[in-house]
Parts: C-alpha cells; structure tokens; sequence
C-alpha cells in the first residue's frame, strides 16, 4: 500500500515498522502504518468505538469524526507526525499517533526530540494487550526518528490508559495539572522495559500455544467420505483418544443429508457447525487451503493445524504459497502448525487430543517432544513407547512457516505437566531469541536438542532461516553456554530424557557401579572415565546375585554420602547346567524400584543384557512385590511374570511443579513415601517411580554425565556472573564511538572497512587493550633502525597472510638480541621465504615467555555477536580446540571459556610448567566484549597472539574490521519472524 507524495514528503512509505504480533490472549494482529487509502477503515472503526473511549481520547464528547479530522489522522509525512494501526482482518480495532512538539507543546520539526502520543483502543478489544504492544512499536518508530521523550495527557478516570504507561518499564515522571495526568516517558530502553516486553511475549505466545493445544472444540477439514486418507485418519485419532471436547467433520462434498461420520457431525462448512470451533485440522489439497483458511478465519477459528503438503518443500511457487498461508491466516488473527505438519498431540486429562497421523495416543508423561520431522516424530513416538516413556505434549511442525520450537520453548517454560522438552530441529529460525529462551527454560527444566542437518550446507526444504556464518561446533558451544542439553542422535535424546524426566538431578560425579557381571562393572566404569565422570570401583555381586542382593547394594550405595549417583549392571543368572537364562525382570525391578524408593534421593540407572521382562517392569509407573517366590532366589526364565502394562502416572506420583522448582531440581525422586498405595484400602503395594533401563553401558553412561554436566551448569546459573566495575574507569566509551564514526565516515562502504594496525591499536586503548607495536621493516637497514627505537631483544615477523602468525614456517624469528643476529635473521628469512615486498617484515619487541593464545570475536548474522578463545597454533585449529561465548560475557563467561578447552591444562601447569597468568587472560577476554557489545559496528576484532606470562600478557597482533551496525531485531519490539 503506497502512500501519495503528499502524505511523505520526506520519507518513502517504512514498510520495516509494519509486523505481526501476538496479543495477550494468544490471537494475533498486524501493525502498519496508516496511509490516505485508510479514511474508510477509520471511520469504521471510530464508530465502534464506545462514547466513554471516546471522550478519554478526546476529553470530550466526539461522537464521529469529520472530514477535517480524518484527513488529519490518515496523512503523515512519517517523521513528525506518525500514525500507526492495529488492525484484525483488515480492519482497525487499535491506533496510536505521535505529533513531534516543541519545549511549549506546540507542534514542532526536527531536531525536537519530544513527541505527543494518544491512543484509541476499540473496547471489544480491550484487555487483550493491544495498547501495550503499541507503545512498544510507536516507540521503536519515534527513537529512529530522533525523538527520545513521549508526553502523554491522560483523564485520571481512564486508569487503564495509565496503567500501559506506568508498566511498560520506561523511565518516567507523572504530574496532576487542569484536572489531567501529565505523563512524560523517557523511551530510551532500560533493563526493566526490557524485561517487562520479554515477560509479555512469553506470556502471550504461551497463549497462542495453549489454544492449539487445549481446544474445546476441533473441526478436520477435508475428511473423506470414505475410509482412508489424511483427514479420515486424524479423525479417527480424535475419536480414539477420547477428545474431552466436540469434534466436527467438514467437507464440502457432503451430501447435503449427511448428518454423521465416524460417529461425529458431518458439515459441508464451518458455517454449518452453529457454534464456535477452536482449532481446525486442514487437510485439503494445498490449492483448496485458502478458501479454508478463509472460512476459518470469517468464523472464528483460533488456530490452524495444516497438515497439506505442496509448499516451501516443492520450490519456488510453493514457498510463495506458504508465505501467502501465513499471512492470510495472520489476518485472521490465527496461528499455524505447519504446513506440512505430522500433527500435535496433549495428553493432559483434561483434553486428551490426538490431532495428529500417528495411529495411538502415546501414555501421559512429563516429556514434551518437538520435531520439525514427520518421520523423526514418528520414530521418536515409537522409541519412547516401546520404553515406556510418556508424553505431556507431541507437536510435529513440518514446514514451521508459523509456530516453533522457539513457541513451544514459551510454553513449556511454565506448562506443569511437562518437567523435559526435547526438540529435534533441522534449523533455527531465530537462533538468538531460541539462545535467550532456551537459557531461561533451562535454568528450571531440562532442555535436550538434537540438530539436524549439521553439516549439509543447505536450509532443509520448506525452512527459511537466517544466514548464519559460524560452523556447527560453535552452535554447540553456545547451546552448551544457554543450559542446552545439546546431543548427536535422537537415541540419544531418549535416553537423556528418559534419565531426565524420571530420575532426580545428580550432586555430582560420583558414580558406584553394582551387578553381576564383572566384566560388565569394568566395561560401564572404562566408559564413565571417558566421560569425565568419577566411577569408584565396580561392586561385583557375582552371577549368583539375588534379586535381594541387588537391593540391599543398591540401598548401601545410596545411602554413601560419596556416592551421587547409581548404575546397576545385570545380566541372565546361569544356571546349574551351564545355559544363561533371562531372570525374572519383573522381580528384579520390584527390588531395584524398592531400594531407590526407600533410599536418598539420588539418580539411579540400569544397564541389562537380555533379562525378560526387566526393562518393560522398571519402566512402568508401578511396580508390586512379587508373591511368587521369594526375592531371595536367583531369578530364573522359568518363573519369569509377565511385566504390569504401562499406566498414566497418578496426580500424588507426579507431583505439580512450579516455574521455579521442578520436579527433578534435586528433590526427591519420584516414589512416593511407603505405605503409599495403587489400590485403596492396600498397604503392601508400595507405588514406585519409574527407573530407566540401557541396552548398553555407553547409552547409560552418556545420560548420566549429560545429567552431571546439566545439574553443575544448573547450579552456576543460580548465581549470575556480572561484568566487574573496575572495567568502567579504564574504558572510554565515547571516545570510541568517535573513532569509530570518523573511520566509518572517511569509507562509508556498506561493506564496511578493515582497520590499519595504528587505527586498530588507538580503538582498542580506548578499552584498556593495549598492542605492542611494530614497525616495518622493508628493507634490513629499516629493520635495524626500528630494532633501536623499540630496545633489543626484538622479534623479526612477516606479515603476508599466507605466513602470517606461522613460526613453523619460519616466518617468526624470535629473541634477537643484537644488530648483528637481526641483521643476519633478516637475510635468512627472505633467502628462505621471498623478497621483502612480499613478506612486508615488521620488527617488534619481545614479549615475555607465556603461552601463545588467540582471543576473536565476531558478528554472526543470526547468532549475534560471538566471543571465542583458543590456544595460537595450527593443532588448535585443525582439532577444533576453541571455546566459544555469546556476548556479552560475564565474570563466569570469562572463565569457563578459559576452561572450556580441551587445551586448558597448559594454562594451569601442565608437566610442571609455571601457570600463567588467567586472571589477566579473563579480564582482556571481557573487555573485547565490552568493546563488541558496546559498538555494534565492530564486526570482527581477532588478537593473535595473545602471550599470556604468568604475569600479565602481551597482545603482540590485532585486526579490527568496522562495518554498518546490523539490525537488532531481538531489541526491537515484539514481533512474529517474518515468513
């Protein structure tokens, strides 16, 4: 929609401030400027704005608007005088304008910094939000175009209109004059407006989850008229799981006396139903889904599950059809799964829906899974049932052109039946609102992702994402830094959440290993070492171990305040005649379920080897004291009991958490206190959590450390590290920023320009780093005179990218103590290497001894700005050795990325080497952060090397590149990812 030449005069139509967003009630709307074509749509919606709103816009009774008015307010030059709209399937239910005005409250131009803001909010719409997320986009609006301060005059009768001010977290300041409330806000960001518009989206786009997942009512759109087909089949999943609300059949091809289907109603169109429908199921062809969508939307529908196929995944014309179904639907104020999507499943008791192609509901549990993949979903749905595992929620987001994982990461955040989320991804959207969110749901609840499509170099089909520069071992590191629980398979996944879901959070790394086979305790305890855990020594029960005798060591173990965490080894008992028998798991499992219901509230883990029954009886919900023999007796396949079926876990085995305190944040285990019952009036059927069970030693193992490594980030995260004061009277930041805008502007290269090394050392000063200098020599007779000025002994370095940094080439000489040694290095290097031109020698002063390291850091377009550490030299480069931190870093950024590498030990000792100085080290760390943070047009700053003694260090090389800042979107006002 482009505006006439007299409505901008100044500024092209700024189709950037235009976004969709999420209201508080979880529906969404779009934001876009007002233009001339509007005059119609304004005064519509003024008339159905009621008399009270009216006269608190106006301050007087205003009951329509004339023409003068509407000219007015549909005319803008969108500078200073700006006009934005809310607006609903195409129409308004929400505007808000500013007027630049001057020190008196006249109307003014720039360089005035000082606006006036009113609202009107349509009264059918009031309380969901739509007035808070306006200040937050018209004040986006007025701070880039030089206005820093709102006035606002508010009636004192209108106490929500000052209730929007007073919380929006601004800074601001309140007068009573002529019988009106004088607000002035300063719209310069804080950490509590911040924090106030990071708390509304979660709390909204929560909403809009929940409305998928918990309808009242569910129409499928495109259910055949016979058996078979997509829409058939998710109809016959609602029905079988017992939908607790009203399902509906649509298809426009119905007889017209058709009344049922399956047992539900059968409509020709959602107009037919007669009452509301929360959530449709689309699965029509994709060249039928707008008339769908369409009908959706005209009826109320909150959200769309579309199942259809032949979208971004076909090309082209089919990622124009995709985008094309986002925005249509968003009109509508409607949310999407999909396209292409596997479906959604919610196990709660209260819904449980089946909205999805997968033939059975899996059992109720406190795992909520994610997956961008149908058939990842269905392998994952099909793992987890055959161990026993349940699910809160299942989404399968196919083409996620619309909801996320980012999404479901706000719901989970805050969901109580869900204390796990695990996520399979193919790409990420937005990799630093997912870095943010993860980070936050982490520090309460595990978060286990596996990443697809690592290493494939292409966005997987029907995925639009940002570009991202940085390889898949930093996406890692930075995940690692958010409390991301990140693994390489969906095996792996389960077998974490399994641990995870079911098991409390380790202390520590203590591990005592217990069973029956010997070679079994050695084998788990050579993996536990090579995870970094500490195993004691294997306890060997022997093969004659009874069930009895696995209990009383598995309650030993527990009880060991050494001792934080389990794992038991079991294989079949061997029989008098020499052939292995699988034992009787069920008896077995009712020990080990005794022990750990009985003991410290400490993880415990079983690694088996063909025993019947063991697996299926750990993992139930329940288990009961066997009454067939004795659990004294070695367990033998002859009296082996079939293993209890799965249930539900109850309300008192599942106790309802809080954001705050999580059921595996170190409470007790699951199991219930003894006495506890599974039927009412019994005594002796104690209810026991449930234990989870590994095929292998390594899968065991690997979950238990991802657990340790969790719990150890969980507990740092509860103490925040900061960025010490000390850094703010050594750095001058304004000082900086003029460097930086006087570069900019002698080469203002959208590209942007690399820094000379005087240019790069007086930027860094300005934050406390300081470069040794160097000075050229390109010729032996300048080598010698720079070797004076500086004071031997020097150091003779090229500077050709090629051997740049490479003493193993020979393009460093070092400790030259003399004219004649330089002199003679000098003839050496360029006999060997080349000629001066084309070495470009530089001379510079030695540095102390110490360990050579390189400190970088760079933007990455999707990722933000990333700090990375490593040690200087090609075994570093070639092995991957290089920690990685999102910046800003704190105290504890800084030192955990020190530590991070696997070549840490050299700074701390190593076969009796001096340690050096890492207090040094973690303080230049953050100041580069600082630096990064502080001026978005730093693109890229790489010191190397960085020689770190063990007192002080000396950065020896710097390259800094300057650029155009990027957009911030993630410090922008709320809004949905584009499509």
């Amino acid at each position: 929609m482009q505006p006439s030449p007299e409505q901008s005069p100044h500024y092209v139509y700024p189709d950037h401030w235009e976004a969709d967003v999420v209201l508080r009630d979880g529906g969404t709307a779009r934001i876009r400027p007002i233009t001339t074509d509007d005059a119609e749509r304004l005064v519509s919606f003024y008339e159905q704005v009621s008399d009270e709103s009216k006269y608190y816009r106006f301050f007087a009774p205003y009951p329509r608007l004339s023409a003068k008015d509407v000219h007015r307010f549909t005319h803008h030059d969108y500078v200073d005088r700006v006009g934005l709209a809310v607006t609903v399937g195409g129409e308004f239910i929400a505007t808000v304008r500013y007027d630049r005005i001057d020190a008196t409250g006249r109307p003014a131009s720039a360089p005035a910094d000082e606006a006036e803001v009113a609202f009107l909010v349509q009264d059918a719409h009031q309380g969901r939000g739509v007035a808070s997320t306006l200040l937050e986009h018209i004040a986006a609006v007025a701070r880039e175009r030089g206005i820093r301060r709102f006035a606002a005059e508010v009636l004192p009768a209108n106490t929500k209109m000052i209730k929007v001010f007073r919380d929006a977290g601004y800074t601001q300041q309140r007068s009573f004059e002529d019988g009106s409330v004088h607000l002035t806000l300063d719209l310069e960001p804080t950490a509590e407006s911040l924090a106030v518009q990071r708390a509304r989206e979660q709390r909204a786009e929560a909403k809009s989850v929940q409305r998928l997942l918990a309808p009242g009512s569910v129409a499928v759109i495109g259910v055949g008229r016979t058996p078979g087909g997509v829409g058939r089949t998710v109809l016959r999943n609602l029905i079988g799981a017992g939908f607790t609300g009203r399902v509906h059949a649509v298809n426009s091809s119905f007889d017209a006396d058709r009344q049922t289907i399956d047992g539900v109603p059968a409509h020709r169109s959602l107009g037919e139903i007669g009452e509301p429908v929360d959530l449709a199921v689309v699965a029509v062809p994709a060249d039928r889904v707008p008339e769908a969508v369409a009908d959706c939307g005209e009826h109320g529908v909150q959200g769309l599950v579309v199942l259809s196929a032949g979208y971004a995944e076909w090309g082209a014309e089919g990622r124009e059809r995709q985008r094309e179904l986002v925005r249509q639907a968003r009109s509508y104020g409607m949310r999407i799964i999909g396209p292409n999507a596997f479906g959604v499943i919610n196990n709660s008791d209260e819904v449980r829906l089946n909205a999805s192609l997968a033939p059975e509901r899996p059992a109720s549990g406190r795992i909520g899974l994610f997956t961008q993949s149908g058939a990842i979903g269905i392998a994952l749905l099909s793992g987890l049932y055959r161990r026993g595992a349940g699910l809160s929620t299942f989404i399968s987001a196919g083409n996620r052109a619309d909801i996320s994982g980012n999404d479901f990461l706000q719901y989970w955040y805050e969901d109580p039946d869900t204390d796990v989320a695990l996520l399979y991804l193919e790409s990420l959207g937005n990799p630093r609102k997912f870095t943010r969110l993860a980070r936050r749901t982490a520090a309460v609840k595990p978060v286990v992702v596996v990443k697809g499509a690592r290493h494939s170099g292409s966005t997987p089909p029907g995925h639009a994402v940002p570009v991202s520069r940085i390889p898949d071992s930093t996406v890692s590191a930075l995940m690692r830094q958010a409390g991301v629980i990140r693994v390489d398979t969906v095996t792996e996944m389960v077998d974490a959440g399994l641990l995870l879901a079911d098991q409390p959070l380790p202390a520590g790394g203590r591990v005592a290993i217990l069973g029956n086979s010997e070679s079994l305790g050695l084998l788990t305890y050579d993996v536990c070492l090579a995870e970094g855990l500490r195993p004691r020594p294997p306890i060997d029960l022997t093969t004659s171990a009874t069930p009895q005798d696995f209990r009383d060591a598995l309650s030993a173990a527990l009880a060991d305040g050494a001792c934080d965490a389990v794992i038991v080894t079991a294989i079949p008992w061997v029989g008098e005649d020499g052939e292995a028998e699988s034992g009787d798991g069920e008896v077995l499992a009712t020990a080990l379920h005794a022990a750990a219901a009985a003991g410290p509230a400490k993880p415990v883990a079983v690694v088996h080897v063909e025993i019947g029954g063991l697996a299926e009886a750990l993992s139930a919900a329940t288990s009961t004291v066997a009454q067939q023999r004795p659990a004294t007796q070695p367990f033998t396949a002859a009296q082996q009991a079939p293993a209890p079926a799965p249930r539900p876990p109850s309300a008192a085995e599942n106790p309802t958490p809080t954001a705050d305190t999580p059921r595996n944040a170190g409470a007790p285990n699951n199991a219930d206190a003894p006495g506890s019952t599974d039927t009412p009036g019994s005594t002796d059927t104690p209810r026991i959590g449930r234990i989870p069970a590994y095929p292998a030693a390594e899968r065991a193992v690997r979950a238990l450390a991802e657990a340790v490594r969790y719990a150890q980030w969980r507990r740092q995260a509860a103490v925040p590290g900061k960025v010490p004061d000390f850094l703010d009277d050594t750095i001058d930041a304004p000082g900086a920023a003029a460097r930086i805008d006087a570069l900019l502007g002698e080469d203002p290269d959208p590209r942007g320009r690399p820094l000379g090394h005087d240019e790069a050392r007086e930027l860094l000063a300005c934050y406390g780093i300081a470069v040794r200098p160097t000075l050229p020599a390109p010729g032996p007779e300048e080598a010698v005179a720079a070797a004076a000025r500086l004071g031997y002994p020097v150091a003779l370095k090229t500077t050709a990218p090629h051997l740049r940094h490479r003493a193993d080439l020979g393009g460093v000489r070092l400790d030259l103590d003399s004219e004649a040694a330089l002199r003679r290095a000098y003839g050496d290097l360029t006999e060997l290497l080349g000629a001066p031109a084309e070495l470009r020698p530089v001379v510079q002063a030695m540095a102390p001894r110490g360990v050579d390291t390189v400190v970088r850091a760079a933007i990455d377009p999707a990722a933000g700005a990333v700090l990375s550490f490593g040690l200087a030299g090609a075994p570093s480069e070639l092995l991957g050795d290089i920690g990685h931190r999102l910046v800003p870093v704190t105290d504890r950024d800084a030192a955990e990325l020190i530590r991070s590498i696997r070549a840490a030990p050299v700074l701390f000792g190593w076969r009796g080497a001096a340690p050096v100085d890492t207090a040094a080290l973690e303080e230049l760390l953050l100041r580069v952060s600082r630096l990064v943070d502080d001026h978005p047009e730093v693109v890229s700053i790489a010191l190397e090397p960085v020689v770190v003694a063990p007192q002080g260090l000396t950065v020896l090389g710097a390259s800094v590149r300057l650029s155009p800042p990027p957009a911030r979107t993630d410090l922008g006002p709320r809004r949905l990812s584009n499509y």
